[in-house]
């Protein structure tokens, strides 16, 4: 690591670092974890051009970073602790994108209680890669798995669905978006951290792929089938206003970052109760007839997708 790069961390990154990061001057962190309490690991990256635009907001990118992190330690009801982070930036990357980049840090942190651990930081002559290892805590034996769902329960999704995939299309040209609330959700997700649902969850999921795609997994991993009513998937004012034609890029779009849960159909006031201010909207069920995931139109036919949701390869 060159002094430049020193001047980097010391400047930007170790005013965000926790005590356990030793003031980030050392090669790794001391750090003793909450008796009692099993951690829950998570890692996401994010590269420039794939999973951020390169003129997005710098802050955005990096409170994004850690809400895709947060949201997948809310599909496990796990609250957070902290982070590590890595960044690959270019040689030429102005000090002003890296202030920003780290302000929309200290932002985050203050708003989830989160710190920063440590990390690498290292240059390429490619595209802005940044990941965060995102490290959480919760009872022993409680974590929320994909594999819990059973035949019979119901299906819940969190807030709204499909804003994120409309913000791409508006950054693309394709839609307008006058309240730019397109634009706010595909920046700046919401995760669903805090919830106060734990035993009533028999299993969850961050729609980070896709509605449709997120669903196969969960069933995948339990197991069952699931049927989906698209008529009831909840969509923002926004959504409604750019009409019906938009239907099935929400469902399959992804970088909602809202949660699927699968639970009791009896649980559904309890659930709404611990979920507080955030809007819970069940949009079917789950069933052992089958395996597959059927997503019925308004009219009660079978809808199908060229793809079901975002692929990686």
């Amino acid at each position: 690591m060159n002094n430049g790069e020193f001047e980097r961390i010391a400047r930007y990154f170790a005013p965000l670092a926790n005590e356990a990061a030793l003031g980030l001057t050392d090669d790794a962190a001391v750090w003793l974890p909450p008796t009692g309490r099993a951690l829950v690991l998570t890692l996401d990256q994010m590269i420039e051009g794939v999973h951020f635009l390169a003129d997005d907001p710098p802050d955005c990118v990096a409170r994004k970073l850690l809400r895709r992190n947060l949201s997948d330690l809310a599909a496990m009801g796990a609250a957070p602790i902290g982070y590590l982070l890595t960044t690959a930036l270019r040689a030429t990357t102005p000090e002003p994108w890296l202030a920003m980049f780290a302000e929309g840090l200290r932002v985050d942190q203050e708003r989830y209680g989160i710190t920063l651990f440590g990390g690498d930081s290292t240059s390429t002559a490619g595209p802005l890669m940044v990941s965060a290892t995102m490290i959480g805590q919760v009872a022993p034996g409680a974590a929320w798995r994909r594999s819990g769902a059973r035949a019979g329960d119901a299906m819940f999704v969190t807030g709204t669905i499909g804003d994120a995939v409309l913000g791409l299309e508006a950054a693309r040209g394709n839609i307008d978006d006058p309240t730019l609330r397109f634009r706010e959700r595909r920046l700046l997700p919401e995760p669903r951290v805090g919830l106060a649902i734990a035993g009533l969850v028999h299993a969850a999921i961050d729609i980070s792929d896709g509605l449709v795609q997120d669903v196969g997994h969960l069933c995948a991993a339990s197991g069952v089938g699931a049927v989906i009513e698209a008529g009831l998937v909840p969509r923002s004012a926004a959504a409604r206003a750019a009409g019906d034609d938009w239907l099935a890029a929400r469902l399959t779009g992804g970088d909602d970052y809202e949660l699927v849960i699968a639970a009791p159909v009896e649980a559904e006031p309890a659930l709404r109760a611990g979920c507080g201010d955030v809007a819970i909207t069940r949009i079917g069920f789950f069933t052992g007839s089958h395996q597959d995931v059927i997503v019925r139109d308004a009219a009660g036919a079978a809808m199908s997708f060229a793809r079901p949701g975002w692929r990686h390869f």
